[in-house]
């Protein structure tokens, strides 16, 4: 018998060798905008950690953070010409390359939580329709990470439509200040930097910058004393995309250690500023800061006049056109929209 042992030994260890041996591996270079030491640039690193893990080392990534290798508006060109293989960024950065990519990186007035907004992506056909985007520039979309609905900053009291008249506030450029200005606020483009200063010297009212926890670190409040939470107008994605020629080569069971990966991101990114954002919101009504929830009603205006700038929006691609039916789509099921 020891014979017969010796040899199931020998050959179940060359079957090993042989599997080792043939193990296809792959090497990704991946660029984020967000530094190492913040909560996303370290469920970032989580991604990393889980992805190497599972894949027992088959899937080797280096992680460029804070944008290092090219700007964060270049990423996604960076990726799909192979100076880099995946983007980490968010979508909303491509509205130039194409309109539709504003419904991919913010909806602006359409999800009331990262769940149901994650949701259009895996069960409201959107990752099929944003695929068709992303495959049209060489790249195929992974998946999303969605941080949660950003506060508002403001001097003045902003309870409601009717206090966004001539409140002037610094925007990011596009489809945000479309909305706003219909409403009658007085939006303005400037730098994420520029935003405490601008605050302090009086040249703004308020700031739409991130969700509450993050506006609080960077102590807006300290200036501002009102804020809304939870958040509406508001919701960026991040994504991760990739080179679709390097994806299309990489073995079946990678892919999916990446997509399921990528999943459980997204619930923790979700999840860790849900928590975030409720501390933040005890400690600034301890300080004296008016926390403003908007009625149903007003949200229900806010979005009413979102959708009219969703239809211009639509009509300037036909993949723009796409996904706003999509969403509009999945958003009357879910009950947010009536027709």
């Amino acid at each position: 018998m020891k014979p017969k042992k010796t040899f199931y030994a020998t050959t179940a260890a060359a079957v090993l060798f042989a599997t080792a041996a043939f193990a296809q591996t792959t090497t990704l270079r991946i660029q984020t905008h967000y530094a190492p030491e913040t909560p996303s640039g370290r469920n970032a690193a989580q991604y990393v950690e889980d992805v190497q893990a599972m894949s027992n080392g088959e899937i080797q990534i280096e992680m460029f953070y804070s944008s290092s290798v090219v700007k964060s508006v270049e990423t996604f060109d960076a990726a799909a010409t192979g100076i880099l293989d995946c983007d980490m960024t968010g979508g909303a950065y491509q509205t130039g390359k194409n309109p539709a990519f504003q419904f991919v990186g913010d909806i602006m007035g359409g999800y009331d939580t990262p769940y149901q907004q994650l949701s259009w992506l895996y069960y409201g056909g959107g990752l099929e329709a944003a695929q068709e985007l992303y495959n049209k520039y060489d790249m195929q979309l992974i998946g999303w990470w969605v941080v949660g609905q950003e506060a508002l900053a403001s001097t003045k009291p902003i309870a409601g439509i009717d206090d966004l008249k001539d409140w002037k506030f610094r925007s990011p450029p596009g489809l945000e200040t479309e909305i706003f200005a219909a409403l009658g606020a007085k939006p303005t483009v400037m730098d994420f930097t520029e935003v405490f200063t601008a605050l302090e010297t009086g040249i703004i009212d308020g700031a739409d910058a991130s969700i509450l926890a993050n506006n609080k670190g960077m102590g807006l409040y300290d200036i501002a004393q009102h804020a809304t939470h939870p958040g509406f107008h508001s919701m960026p994605s991040d994504h991760l995309a990739c080179n679709k020629a390097k994806w299309d080569a990489m073995p079946e069971h990678h892919r999916r250690i990446m997509e399921v990966a990528m999943e459980k991101l997204a619930l923790r990114q979700a999840m860790s500023s849900e928590v975030a954002n409720n501390e933040a919101v005890a400690e600034l009504r301890e300080a004296g800061v008016t926390i403003h929830n908007w009625s149903e009603e007003d949200r229900a205006e806010f979005r009413e006049v979102a959708q009219e700038a969703w239809e211009g929006w639509a009509e300037k691609t036909p993949e723009a056109r796409a996904l706003v039916d999509s969403h509009k789509a999945y958003l009357k099921q879910l009950g947010l929209l009536t027709d």
